[in-house]
Formats: C-alpha cells, structure tokens, sequence
C-alpha cells in the first residue's frame, strides 16, 4: 500500500513514517514544503517530493507523482499561542491544504482514502456535562487554531458527503513525545531541566498555567491509532483519541523535575498563559477502541522520562 504523508518531517509524521516502515506492507511517501525533523535515519527508505499546499497547482503535481492509495494529512500550522499571533495563516494553512488535497483527488481521478487529523481544540471551551468528551459533544473553539481545524474538519466531511471521497477524520487529544518542538509544555519542561544540568541556564524554571488537567497520550501510540484508522475507520466519521485519563500539568513537571540531576526553581511567567484555559479535558475514545480495538500502551512516566533522555542529547550539542 503507497502512503503519503503530509508533514512527514513534523513531530507527528515522522513517527508515523517509522511506525508503517515497521508494518512491512507500506510504501512510504512524504510531501514537505520546509525544514523539521531531520529524516536521514528514513531517507533510504522512504521517497520525498516537495510540494506547497498552499499552492493548488504543486498539491496536485505532488498527489499525481505520487499516487497514493492512502493520504495521512498532518501538515499545517499547530501552535495555539502562533494562531492568535498570527490567525489569517493559521486559517489559511490548516483550510487551504485539507481543500487543494480534495480538490486534487477529484479533478485527478484518485480514488485515495485520506485520513485528516484534527484536534481536540476543536470542542474548546468544555464544560462540565460534557466530560468525558465524545464526538458528539458541541464544538466551542477557544482559538482561531481551534477554529481552523473545525473548518477542515467539515471540509472533509462536506467532500465525503458531496463528492463521495472516502475520508476518515480524527481529533487527537494532547499527545506528547521526544522530538517535540520545546513551544509544547512537556517538551519546554524537559529542555529546561536538560539546558539547566549542563550549566546552560541558570537553574530556575519558566512555567505557565500548571493546574489545567490534560488527557496526555503518547505521540507512538497516536499513530498507531492513525494507522488501525486507515484500515478500519468509517468513511465521513470522526474519531476522537485519547487515554481517557486526565494528568494535571503540575503533576507532569513532578516528574521531570524527580529525574533531574540539579535543584531547580519552578516560577510562574505570564508570558507562558494562553487567553483562555480550560481546567480540566478527558477524552471518550470509545468510539476508536470499539471500531479498531486500540488502547494506549505507554504510560505517561514512561513518555516524559523518554522526553526528558531526548533532551538530554540534544542539548549536548549546544555546549
């Protein structure tokens, strides 16, 4: 089966990359427009073609090169705090992308299954009856990222229902691992307490709000549940995928800071506030575990001990 991976080079996609290489039965390919992950440990494995989604025209170069008989689309703009800077290209990289895809496999003739992944900051502003969340639940985006990816979302649904595109969606909860961009909470705790053993900073630790409760998952079990998807979802429906277990975020410094070699001062910085938190997000993935029998694997000390070894070696070259 020929995959193509959008944003193979992020966090998310070259995880994914890794883990159907595993699988033995997919021919992988990545569509990037930029710099991220360094791919050379895949390069042999894998072909890369460069493409603007942006652009209609290079998005569908890109799709009849490479021919496709499944779409895993990960590219797009990620960062909350980066949407409220800058929201105009958050909509457009997170809208247009999703949209030339479409477009792509209709003007093409190409019937490839597509799976586009959403968020759960598509639901926003929870509230209490709505926990745990399932897909039924209201969407109330508290962001104009949250915004952007309910747009594609029903995108995506709007093309399975007007041009019968086998499209499966999936908001994904907070999912977190080694080679995390340090703008996500778990990875800017690790790399302090790395930069702070080796002398880098001094030993005092920026934080932001650490009492919001978060439903943590492992970003290699977030793509194996991408995966089982792509086999098993039903076209136009959408999944969440999460633990079901919130974490508090005080609870997640807790155990980096328990790893570390060096005494270190934890203090609050405004700067690191979103406009608006929600207190407390736990995700219902019953729907996920029913249609493919997925259930997380690796355990959240597991995760930020493996974030925190990442670091670690990544901050030895900064010496």
């Amino acid at each position: 089966m020929r995959a193509l991976i959008t944003g193979i080079n992020g966090f998310v996609g070259s995880y994914l990359a890794e883990y159907l290489l595993q699988q033995g039965d997919y021919e992988i390919w990545g569509l990037s427009r930029s710099s991220g992950i360094d791919l050379i440990h895949l390069r042999e494995q894998i072909t890369l073609v460069q493409a603007d989604l942006s652009d209609p025209e290079s998005t569908a170069q890109a799709i009849i090169t490479a021919q496709p008989d499944v779409i895993f689309h990960l590219a797009g703009q990620p960062f909350v705090p980066e949407s409220f800077r800058d929201p105009a290209a958050t909509l457009a990289a997170n809208t247009l992308g999703a949209l030339h895809i479409f477009l792509a496999l209709i003007t093409h003739g190409i019937p490839a299954r597509v799976l586009v992944v959403g968020t759960n900051e598509e639901y926003g502003k929870i509230l209490p009856e709505d926990l745990p969340i399932t897909e039924l639940a209201p969407l109330r985006p508290t962001s104009p990222y949250g915004v952007s990816k309910v747009a594609q979302g029903m995108l995506g649904l709007q093309y399975h229902l007007s041009h019968g595109l086998d499209i499966v969606r999936v908001r994904p909860f907070t999912h977190i691992g080694p080679r995390q961009n340090e703008r996500f909470v778990t990875a800017a705790f690790a790399r302090q307490v790395a930069r702070i053993e080796r002398g880098l900073q001094p030993p005092v630790m920026q934080v932001g709000n650490l009492s919001a409760c978060r439903d943590f998952t492992d970003v290699r079990d977030i793509v194996r549940a991408y995966a089982l998807l792509m086999r098993h979802g039903i076209a136009g429906e959408v999944y969440n995928v999460g633990t079901g277990v919130a974490v508090m975020i005080r609870d997640m410094l807790t155990m980096v800071l328990a790893e570390s070699t060096t005494p270190i001062e934890v203090q609050s910085n405004a700067n690191l506030m979103r406009p608006i938190d929600i207190p407390l997000i736990t995700c219902d993935a019953r729907k996920l575990r029913d249609c493919t029998g997925w259930v997380p694997s690796i355990t959240v000390r597991q995760t930020m001990s493996d974030i925190l070894a990442y670091w670690r070696d990544a901050v030895r070259s900064e010496v």
